[in-house]
């Protein structure tokens, strides 16, 4: 792996981190119920249907199926691309920071020779950064 993916992977990676630690320090408006699994709104709205999909890729690399993850990923391509106009207004530095752990995770998986532990990263650093948007769990 080249200096400059390391740096990318270790940078979303504790990105995400950083941000999940801090998701506990913010206040919302809303009164929390407890035993909910259900995630508050982000701002960019629903992320459900595109955290459902990288979530199936991320599956994938863990099985060690990169073939089957690089196709899969190409659904949250499109998806994520053809909801750009509708969702990115809404919060557009939460839609560019999303749009940055998508593609570096398209990278990862489209690399001439794709390897299991860059992709395992990049997918993990994704979910972290779609959790971190949807927000406390809220009931």
């Amino acid at each position: 792996m080249s200096n400059r993916k390391l740096l990318c992977v270790l940078a979303l990676t504790g990105l995400a981190a950083v941000l999940g630690a801090t998701q506990g320090c913010s206040k919302t408006d809303e009164p929390q119920a407890s035993g909910s699994a259900l995630h508050a709104p982000s701002k960019l709205g629903d992320l459900s249907a595109f955290r459902t999909i990288a979530q199936d890729v991320a599956t994938k690399v863990d099985a060690q199926d990169l073939p089957g993850a690089k196709a899969r990923i190409k659904d949250l391509e499109k998806t994520w691309d053809d909801a750009e106009a509708g969702i990115k207004p809404r919060a557009a530095s939460d839609w560019h920071l999303l749009d940055k752990a998508i593609d570096h995770a398209l990278d990862a998986l489209r690399a001439s020779q794709p390897q299991q532990a860059d992709c395992k990263a990049a997918m993990q650093a994704l979910l972290g950064v779609f959790d971190t948007l949807q927000g406390p769990r809220q009931g």
